[in-house]
């Protein structure tokens, strides 16, 4: 079955099921082979609550760069904890990759795509590699770069989900308080959208919530949203 085909039957199968009810039917559908991709940032404690409640030990991945800030790395294990996730996989670049692409760990302040390739997007297609599918936490709202985004999408062979992908700020904060989410400890500070802690600014207020990633340049997105699974090694 072609990939257009395949998304146009799970949107039609799964298109009406939201929360916890669709990821525990795609976990069942694809017999394990989806897993969630996660950065542990601000939005992140409902996306991942809702696998949790799918099923405890449904694949997490994190893609540690190496250059996380300390209190995603803290918010990763209380989240983990608070949720009962037992099967998180925490992937990043290996040391190969690093001496031969950043032997200095300064590639960031030379070239933000090369960066992001070398620690986001080749460990996260590492990861991918024995799935069938994964889900996001992209959401319509989040930026105008991502406002006709849909529930399901085919890329490298994969099937993406975005389960959240129409929800607005109101609904996700209803779902902080219905569960009674930690927030990131970034959060309050005026960080929205949390990534590495070299490329990550304040939002200013009414400001899109990605705003404060890659400051000053026109690069909006880390790669893994752009880059076909299966291409970059």
């Amino acid at each position: 079955m072609d990939m257009a085909t395949r998304v146009k039957e799970l949107t039609e199968r799964y298109g009406r099921l939201e929360g916890a009810a669709l990821l525990a039917a795609l976990h069942q559908a694809l017999d394990g082979r989806i897993a969630l991709v996660s950065s542990f940032g601000a939005e992140s404690a409902v996306l991942l609550a809702m696998a949790a409640e799918a099923a405890p030990d449904f694949p997490v991945i994190l893609v540690n760069t190496g250059k996380l800030f300390g209190e995603t790395l803290r918010y990763r294990d209380q989240l983990v904890k608070r949720l009962g996730l037992t099967n998180l996989r925490e992937v990043g670049p290996t040391a190969e990759d690093l001496a031969v692409g950043d032997p200095n760990g300064l590639l960031f302040s030379k070239n933000h795509d090369s960066c992001c390739h070398l620690r986001k997007t080749i460990p996260l297609d590492r990861a991918l590699a024995g799935f069938d599918g994964w889900i996001t936490g992209r959401k319509r709202f989040q930026a105008a770069t991502r406002a006709a985004l849909p529930l399901f999408e085919a890329e490298g062979g994969k099937i993406k989900v975005n389960p959240l992908a129409a929800w607005d700020k109101a609904r996700l904060e209803e779902e902080f308080i219905r569960r009674d989410l930690p927030r990131h400890p970034l959060e309050a500070d005026g960080f929205l959208s949390i990534g590495c802690y070299t490329c990550t600014e304040r939002v200013t207020p009414g400001a899109d919530l990605r705003s404060g990633r890659w400051a000053g340049t026109d690069k909006t997105e880390c790669g893994i949203h752009m880059t076909m699974i299966g291409t970059a090694r």
